[in-house]
């Protein structure tokens, strides 16, 4: 690898694609199903109220609601992510942009998707969007372990793992994202910043373009913002 080769970190859900518009309320209709039966179980209360606030509060908290369902639960991590991304035909939930491919294509240095879904899932998506071959590598939740706990986004200690294992230095690094908290961290430890707005649910504005070094709408924007970038460097 190149010394000073740009390592871009992206996203999948709600960066590459639009996961707001059938994935994700179908993972969280699969999420409150289990965890409502997790509570049951347990004795807990179960109500459709309870169960939902308490996805939320987890996925906030944690980065991900899998973190905190084993915390404090102890859930089966591979139990819960297979019953989260249970789909009766995924394709029909992925909405495919046309020249996504070609924009991936234009970007300068290596790209690694990084997710904070299931490997199972992510890949079966980026072959659907056929964007697999753009990607050296794949990060999906499963990898982002630090002293053989979970830490998914947006986990500093993962990041600087994921660094030093690279050789990778934060300034060489772009993380392309939705989430404000996945920004803030990896701008914490120097990595620059895209976030991406288009699909997400972002009402503070103000907060966003604060937290990010730039902001798009979509990631067909990044090939004519790379001199706003290099900024940064």
């Amino acid at each position: 690898m190149q010394a000073n080769q740009t390592i871009w970190l992206f996203d999948l859900d709600n960066t590459l694609h639009n996961a707001s518009a059938a994935v994700f309320p179908s993972i969280a209709n699969n999420m409150t199903r289990y965890i409502t039966q997790v509570l049951k179980d347990a004795k807990h209360p179960s109500d459709p109220e309870t169960v939902d606030q308490l996805r939320v509060s987890y996925l906030k908290r944690y980065g991900a609601t899998l973190k905190g369902m084993v915390i404090h639960h102890g859930v089966n991590e591979k139990d819960f992510l297979r019953e989260a991304h249970k789909f009766d035909h995924l394709p029909d939930l992925l909405k495919r942009e046309r020249g996504l491919s070609r924009i991936l294509a234009r970007l300068p240095g290596k790209k690694i998707l990084f997710t904070n879904a299931p490997q199972d899932y992510s890949q079966q998506a980026i072959r659907h969007f056929n964007l697999h071959r753009h990607f050296a590598a794949h990060i999906s939740i499963e990898n982002m372990r630090v002293h053989g706990k979970s830490h998914p986004k947006p986990s500093k200690p993962y990041l600087r793992k994921l660094l030093a294992q690279h050789g990778w230095q934060p300034s060489q690094c772009i993380l392309v994202e939705d989430s404000v908290a996945n920004i803030i961290a990896a701008k914490q430890i120097g990595i620059r910043t895209v976030m991406v707005t288009g699909h997400g649910q972002h009402v503070q504005q103000k907060s966003i373009s604060a937290s990010a070094d730039i902001t798009v709408k979509s990631v067909f924007e990044l090939p004519q913002r790379l001199r706003q970038l290099r900024m940064f460097s």
